[in-house]
């Protein structure tokens, strides 16, 4: 079930900073000896800067092959929810768990804030969480301040909120099962440490979230991995045929699946080195067997969308009705005498824009 936190109420109650560099290049860590004040009017910004980055992120939950225990991140917020006194010391050792996770020399060094937050709506029951972001790079500003009673320019450099690299919220909810959490990488995950490595976390695997997560993958290989000269009607029909499979199984199995959406070995073999590489870059298997969520089916179909750019300027976009039938209104051709590929499509009458 589609947990939805409503962060409208939410208010962040403290917070813990800390400086966190790379060991291997003899980058130092520094941690907050007391936590960050901040003004009442400043609060609204800082719980605003600090929850936007998680709005719409897919569910996760912390693991450990051995015992929830001894995932760093799950025994430090549990310590924070059940002492709130507890921030600046294990904000302190979420920093130094960091710190020894980067010794990757492509992990760069950066600004991380550990914030705890009340009033998180959760399917109705208000619940705290922690919020914590790192920050790779900073931006300068200008500020125009008095000074001597004339007016100066002076630069700065700061955290730009849009700009945060990383973030992780483990929100105070399904204790037993890892927690409620939801993260992101803007890196690109070169070398996965900040979900594996730091966080410990995988993906939810209900229904929703493996019905959701196999339908994107599925239209990100039509779009993106068929060889570069498959026409864009072919990756339209792999998208909507991958997307129809999910509509009509009430059960998913991958085998039947790859024999119905797929059809041909080569298309099969090409989807599976794409799936490979999928759960590779995300340091988990996908499940080849699930019961399908309707309700998520249904949203795949809705946002199946489609496109055609060609050379000469012009941009055909396809709406999901029209992928499900183009075999029967889009036709291609060449004609020799201009030297030119040509696309003609069928249709009724002309609707207003």
């Amino acid at each position: 079930m589609a947990l939805n936190p409503n962060f409208q109420n939410a208010k962040l109650v403290a917070l813990a900073l800390a400086k966190v560099g790379n060991p291997t290049r003899d980058e130092p860590l520094r941690t907050s000896q007391s936590l960050c004040r901040f003004r009442d009017d400043e609060s609204e910004l800082l719980t605003h800067c600090f929850l936007k980055p998680f709005r719409s992120l897919e569910l996760h939950q912390l693991e450990h092959h051995s015992s929830l225990e001894r995932n760093d991140l799950y025994a430090a917020a549990s310590a924070i929810f059940d002492d709130n006194g507890q921030l600046l010391e294990q904000g302190a050792a979420i920093a130094r768990h960091l710190y020894a996770k980067s010794r990757h020399p492509k992990i760069k060094s950066g600004d991380l804030c550990v914030a705890l937050v009340s009033g998180i709506d959760l399917l109705g029951t208000p619940v705290q969480a922690l919020s914590i972001v790192k920050s790779e790079s900073r931006v300068p500003f200008l500020q125009i301040s008095e000074r001597d009673g004339d007016l100066v320019l002076t630069t700065e450099q700061g955290i730009y909120p849009e700009k945060i690299d990383k973030g992780c919220l483990v929100l105070d909810h399904g204790r037993a099962d890892g927690y409620s959490v939801y993260l992101f990488d803007k890196g690109g995950g070169d070398t996965r440490f900040w979900v594996r490595d730091f966080i410990g976390a995988r993906a939810s695997r209900d229904d929703e979230s493996l019905t959701r997560r196999f339908s994107e993958l599925c239209v990100e290989f039509a779009r993106r991995d068929l060889p570069e000269e498959t026409r864009a009607e072919e990756r339209m029909a792999v998208a909507s045929r991958s997307v129809g499979y999910l509509k009509q199984a009430d059960e998913f199995d991958l085998g039947e699946f790859e024999e119905k959406a797929l059809e041909t070995p080569e298309r099969i073999a090409q989807f599976e080195a794409f799936k490979t590489d999928y759960e590779e870059a995300r340091g988990e298997p996908l499940e080849e067997k699930f019961p399908v969520s309707k309700k998520e089916a249904e949203k795949a179909a809705g946002r199946l969308r489609s496109r055609m750019k060609l050379d000469v300027g012009v941009d055909l976009r396809f709406s999901s009705g029209f992928i499900h039938r183009a075999d029967q209104f889009l036709e291609r051709g060449r004609d020799e005498e201009k030297g030119m590929e040509f696309v003609k499509i069928y249709f009724h009458k002309e609707e207003p824009g």
